[in-house]
């Protein structure tokens, strides 16, 4: 069963999600929170700032994770502002943006946060990667959420080493400076914790608290 509680988010209009690793379901867990937002009576808009691993759709790079986002938050805002940057090669986003002579700029992801910001009383923006994914060699995700001023929420990927990769993200995030709001726990393996041992076991283990659990689902 899916588990979640967007009473965490009551208060705010904005949240940044991120993951222990590259795979571990952001997205999965980013429309799941955004479904509930709606149904909570929000008007929510999704963004991906960056995304590397395109589609050429009608002749523009289009990004399956940024159309999932889209189809989730119905808000009508268009691509071009959902993803500001579509990078066609599958691989970390620095060196995507490096192949297709690309430069991620900070006043270009803000611009684009600004016109959701000003369409939806909620914008979810889902980062790429883990935290420490860079965007370029000169500009981190840090320096993205420190100027959208959103908290953050880490998606953890229920798996063997996510106690290690969940605390070591969450002292990450903290000692960038943001604020995390909590983590998140998603079954990405059928049948891994089915006893909830390691579930237990991080949340003992993790200084923020637990907004929810989502269960395997085919992703």
């Amino acid at each position: 069963m899916n588990v979640l509680d967007v009473n965490y988010l009551s208060p705010l209009d904005g949240l940044f999600v991120t993951g222990t690793d590259t795979g571990i379901g952001k997205t999965h867990a980013s429309v799941a929170l955004i479904q509930a937002l709606r149904s909570a009576g929000r008007r929510v808009a999704g963004m991906k700032p960056v995304a590397s691993g395109c589609t050429l759709i009608d002749g523009q790079w289009r990004n399956e994770d940024a159309l999932a986002l889209m189809a989730a938050a119905q808000s009508g805002a268009d691509y071009a502002t959902v993803n500001p940057y579509a990078l066609p090669v599958p691989t970390a986003p620095q060196l995507a943006a490096a192949q297709a002579g690309v430069t991620i700029e900070l006043p270009v992801l803000q611009e684009a946060y600004g016109k959701l910001a000003g369409q939806a009383d909620f914008v979810l923006v889902e980062g790429v990667g883990g935290w420490l994914a860079p965007l370029s060699d000169s500009l981190d995700q840090a320096d993205m959420v420190r100027a959208m001023q959103l908290p953050v929420l880490c998606v953890v990927g229920m798996r063997l080493g996510c106690i290690n990769h969940a605390r070591l993200t969450e002292q990450a995030v903290l000692a960038s400076g943001c604020r995390l709001l909590g983590w998140l726990a998603n079954d990405i393996e059928d049948g891994f914790d089915d006893d909830g041992r390691y579930f237990s076991a991080l949340s003992r283990s993790m200084q923020s608290p637990c907004l929810g659990r989502l269960a395997f689902a085919v992703q």
